[in-house]
């Protein structure tokens, strides 16, 4: 058994398909299929279930898969503490940040990191906080930036930020003429929300099942919050956001509710593993600013 037999098995596993785990690996199928087959081979198991070009894990092959992943996590974990032991001048932080906080908030932040640590790479994605978490636990994403509510038991957090969501209207807007609005009547307008896996769109549903005799009506769904801004500006109805996202946008009126909604984000990573050097700088450079910027 080795490490490509492995890679080879977690990919197929993944695509539950032996043509797209090639192509993801940038090899020939003949050469996954052997590979796979030898060790199938050495197990004395059969891994795939193989059946007119559907493939799907045996009983075996869901067992295998679990201790395949730890390996690659654990051989992953090994070669980044050999580079911080040799202390290497370079590392790569995978970073997930909802759209509207890489807009808004850690443009300057990650500005000001490049440039004490310029040897470092940021690679930065831009995701709803539901996908933040299924790539965090997948081992593609480092850390992210989630929202709380319900902070899953194998995620390490670090609170950043408590921002107010408010409601986005259209000026002559009759909430315009409000101090403040219930859940209740930002229900009854036509609603522009975000799209499933987004936290503001669960938090909003959550809080209108709350309410029994709320029945929200959406007109439009969209992750792209430039697009939600737009068109509350045009009038097609309204939506929330972040006041920090609202604010710079003299064409758009907030109100707050009663009572008023906040956000908590978090900074995540996968409770248990090995953070490298330039993701330890990270999170202590990120602290570090948060303490500034609540001290404004």
């Amino acid at each position: 058994m080795d490490i490509r037999q492995l890679k080879f098995f977690i990919e197929i596993a993944r695509h539950k398909n032996f043509t797209k785990a090639a192509e993801t690996l940038n090899i020939a199928q003949p050469a996954v299929s052997m590979a796979i087959q030898k060790l199938e081979e050495e197990l004395e198991s059969v891994l795939f279930n193989r059946r007119n070009r559907q493939v799907s894990l045996t009983a075996e092959g869901e067992v295998f898969l679990i201790h395949a992943k730890r390996i690659m996590e654990d051989l992953k974990a090994a070669s980044l503490e050999m580079a911080d032991l040799k202390g290497l001048q370079k590392g790569e932080v995978r970073l997930g940040i909802p759209p509207m906080m890489s807009t808004y908030f850690f443009p300057a932040i990650i500005h000001e990191f490049k440039r004490l640590y310029p040897h470092l790479q940021l690679a930065v994605s831009g995701e709803g906080a539901g996908s933040i978490q299924r790539k965090i636990n997948q081992g593609e994403l480092d850390m992210g930036v989630i929202a709380g509510g319900h902070v899953p038991d194998n995620l390490e957090v670090r609170h950043v930020l408590r921002e107010e969501v408010v409601a986005c209207v259209p000026a002559g807007h009759p909430f315009t003429l409000r101090r403040s609005v219930t859940i209740q009547e930002f229900a009854t307008q036509p609603l522009i929300m975000f799209k499933q896996g987004y936290y503001q769109r669960e938090m909003l549903l959550e809080l209108f099942h709350e309410s029994a005799d709320v029945q929200p009506h959406v007109v439009f769904e969209t992750n792209l919050f430039s697009l939600v801004k737009s068109l509350v500006k045009r009038g097609l109805g309204v939506a929330t956001l972040l006041r920090m996202v609202a604010e710079d946008d003299h064409e758009l009126c907030t109100v707050s509710f009663d009572p008023p909604l906040h956000l908590d984000l978090m900074m995540a990573w996968k409770k248990g593993a090995y953070l490298s050097h330039a993701n330890k700088a990270f999170v202590d450079f990120l602290m570090a600013q948060l303490q500034m910027y609540s001290g404004q």
